[in-house]
């Protein structure tokens, strides 16, 4: 029964983990394609970033 609940345990905590990694990929995407399409729509001889 011990085996099947560490099995059980060790399955689920793999899951989140994945869970959380794919998360963190999309938002690093989304991150990256915010940051190019500013660095194109920059205006004219100015700064894209505002602080």
């Amino acid at each position: 029964m011990v085996p099947i609940l560490l099995f059980l345990l060790l399955v689920a905590l793999l899951f989140g983990l994945g869970a959380a990694i794919h998360l963190l990929w999309i938002a690093a995407i989304v991150a990256l394609a915010l940051w190019v399409i500013g660095f194109f729509a920059r205006p004219r001889g100015g700064r894209w970033w505002y602080w």
